[in-house]
């Protein structure tokens, strides 16, 4: 017997209220909106409440979704808003911290984290946030290019365009870096 699809869940959630597929849900994607919010927060408990957070709004929401749309890009919607919510109520302006930085050396072990994972980290660092938030959607959590521009709002081309420049920055950035 094969696993439920993500509309599947979604369908028996909004029409029947199944609680069972909310937490198949829950589930299939907690672990990775929480390493998503890990990436940019540096903070487990933070990153937990975001997620409890993205569920809240994902379960009042419900009735909204249309069950013709993609589950993954709606909620991957409503975590990057949740997201931007969270560094908003703090007052920064920039909204990723990648690894917590002492001195201007990472406070990361170096059995933790090697040095081209530092190089790529600060790389990403230096990308517009919409670059950023493109290429760590695709890159990290392997979404396709259509998930994403359905995800962030914006067109395919739109989107195509900032992962090229990202991803063309990053080259560059790492060449030098070498």
């Amino acid at each position: 017997m094969s696993e439920p699809t993500d509309q599947e869940l979604m369908r028996r959630y909004v029409e029947r209220g199944d609680r069972a597929a909310f937490q198949a849900l829950f589930a299939r994607y907690a672990g990775k909106l929480k390493g998503m919010f890990m990436r940019h927060t540096g903070d487990h408990a933070v990153s937990e409440d975001m997620v409890q957070q993205t569920f809240l709004h994902f379960h009042r929401a419900r009735k909204d979704f249309s069950l013709d749309r993609e589950v993954r890009p709606w909620l991957y919607t409503i975590a990057l808003n949740v997201r931007r919510e969270y560094f908003r109520r703090r007052g920064r302006k920039k909204e990723v911290q990648l690894e917590p930085i002492v001195h201007g050396e990472p406070t990361v072990a170096p059995s933790t984290t090697t040095r081209s994972d530092r190089l790529v980290r600060r790389a990403l660092a230096n990308l517009t946030e919409q670059q950023r938030e493109v290429i760590l959607l695709h890159w990290y959590e392997g979404m396709s290019f259509p998930e994403i521009a359905s995800t962030v709002g914006a067109s395919l081309s739109a989107v195509k365009v900032r992962a090229h420049r990202g991803y063309e920055k990053l080259r560059s950035q790492l060449s030098e870096s070498v």
